[in-house]
Parts: C-alpha cells; sequence; structure tokens
C-alpha cells in the first residue's frame, strides 16, 4: 500500500503488473474501494503488458475521509447540493496517483462514477491521458438517470455490522448486476467484509453520491478531446441506464462504443477478457498516433 497526496487528501494506492508496462489507472465506483477491482480482470490487464494502479477514491478505503463536511441529507441530494468538493477534486486524487507513480500520461479506465471521474480527467487534464475507458457512466448525472429499485437499493439504513454490511452489498448486486451473468456472491461477500475491516463510513458514500448529483454536464468539454477513447456499456444496466452510455459515446469524438446486452453495472467474470482486449486495442491506437506523430 503506497499513499500519494492531493493538498489535505490522502490516497491510498497499489500497482501490479511488469515494471515496464504501459500505465493505466483504474478508477473505481460508488461507495466501493479499490478491492472490487475483481482478480480476473486485473490479470486480463496485466497479461496484455500493462502496469496497474488502482486506488481508493476520498471517503473510501483508507484514503482520506471527510468526516467534518457532515453526511449531505435527502433533501441535499434532491436539490443537487454538493458535499464540499466535487468530481473535478476526485480527478485531482486520481492525478496525484499518477504524479505519487512519476507517471506523465496514462489510459485511465473508470467504471460508473469512476467513469465520471475518469471523463474529468481527460478534459481537465488532458495531456495526462493516453486514452480514456468509461464503462457503466455518463456525462450528466440528468442522463441515464436510474431506476427507482436501483436506487432505493442504495439509499438503504446503514449496516450495523460486518455481517450485515457483507449481506447488504449482495442485496444491491442483486439488484443492479448483471440479469444475464451468474453473480459471484462469495466473492462480494468476502470483498464487502475485508472492506468494512478497512473502513466503514456510509456518510462518506454519501458525500460522493452528492459529489455525483450537483456535478455539471461534462458534454461539452467531452466534445474538444482528441484521445482515443472507448465507452462500455450494458443493456440492462438499472443504476446509469444505457443512455448514459449512448451519450458519453456521441460527444466524444471518434469513440468506440461497445454495448453488452444482458449486461447490468457491473464487470461480469464472462466479458472481463473482451473488455480488457478492447482497452488494450484502444491503447494500440494510442501508440500508433504517438508513431504517426514521430
Amino acid at each position: 500500500m503506497r499513499i500519494a497526496r492531493h493538498g489535505a487528501v490522502e490516497v491510498a494506492y497499489e500497482v501490479e503488473g511488469p515494471s515496464d508496462g504501459e500505465p493505466l489507472l483504474l478508477v473505481m465506483g460508488l461507495g466501493l474501494q479499490m478491492l472490487f477491482w475483481p482478480d480476473g480482470f486485473r490479470a486480463e490487464l496485466t497479461g496484455r503488458g500493462f502496469r496497474v494502479a488502482r486506488f481508493d477514491n476520498r471517503d473510501v478505503g483508507l484514503s482520506t475521509h471527510l468526516g467534518a463536511l457532515g453526511a449531505p441529507s435527502p433533501l441535499d441530494l434532491a436539490v443537487r447540493r454538493g458535499p464540499g468538493y466535487a468530481l473535478a477534486d476526485m480527478a485531482g486524487d486520481a492525478v496525484a496517483v499518477l504524479d505519487a507513480l512519476g507517471w506523465e500520461s496514462a489510459h485511465v479506465v473508470g467504471v460508473s462514477l469512476g467513469g465520471m471521474i475518469a471523463q474529468t480527467v481527460a478534459t481537465a487534464h488532458p495531456r495526462r491521458v493516453r486514452s480514456l475507458t468509461s464503462i457503466s457512466s455518463t456525462p450528466s448525472p440528468r442522463v441515464g438517470r436510474p431506476r427507482p429499485r436501483a436506487m432505493v437499493s442504495l439509499l438503504r439504513r446503514p449496516a450495523a455490522d460486518r455481517e450485515a454490511a457483507a449481506q447488504q452489498v449482495v442485496e444491491v448486486f442483486r439488484v443492479i448486476g448483471s440479469p444475464a451473468y451468474p453473480h459471484d456472491e462469495d466473492w462480494l461477500r468476502e470483498v464487502a467484509r475485508q472492506s468494512y475491516d478497512r473502513a466503514h463510513d456510509p456518510a462518506g458514500v454519501r458525500r460522493q453520491l452528492a459529489a455525483i448529483v450537483s456535478a455539471a454536464d461534462r458534454r461539452p468539454a467531452l466534445r474538444g478531446l482528441r484521445v482515443p477513447a472507448l465507452v462500455v456499456h450494458g443493456t440492462a444496466d438499472p443504476l446509469v441506464r444505457l443512455r448514459g452510455g449512448l451519450e458519453t459515446a456521441r460527444a466524444i469524438p471518434d469513440a468506440r462504443l461497445v454495448v453488452h446486452p444482458g449486461m447490468g453495472h457491473d464487470l461480469p467474470a464472462a466479458l472481463q477478457p473482451a473488455i480488457a482486449g478492447e482497452i488494450g486495442a484502444l491503447a494500440a491506437r494510442w501508440r500508433d498516433g504517438v508513431a504517426g506523430r514521430s
């Protein structure tokens, strides 16, 4: 475990893969720690020659928790009042990890909230991004809005103990996960237990959610991107509906859109090799572009 610093925020991160591999940064979604990046998916990436870094976003895991900001109320979320920080600040945390690793630039891959952060890194810090992959995400909180049942699943009363927290994660993914693919509930339960032991902060998750709902529409900025981009989405995603992916791809010039039938708001094991392969092809596009400019 290593620590990067962005002002007063400490960002916990890990890195794996070949020491001379092509740098790739993974950005996780709402309320989930870096532990939720599946082992198999990371192995697919490192096996393709990537040096892979992952980190805990602020307010989860071993990164700084901003408890002094309080817990956003339902009214705060309804009126889109921010938590005291914005997605731009979370993007700055991601850039701090690049700095700590000595990476001038990297391929940036984000899922859900992580996709929103990745989009923000690409638009606010374009020189730091070799390619952008946005998975199960959206360019605006008003696009691809969640189905009511999916949103309710995220706003349950906080779990009282470790086992209740693990069960709650399993139940959430029963609602938002892929209906066409099996769920590894044993893995989810174990990772949820590990996450509870590292840090359990429901108020922090609400602060992240407030940062999402208070964010501006990123489509005007995305239209100015000039990096290879991949957008991956599932037809059965109830938390960020398919329109979120379609609008992201429509906004980014020459973005490649890959839609998986039956995929929900998760990374099914059966699709991980294909998604990693698309990221590898995207990196090849970047290398070809660099070669063409030299």
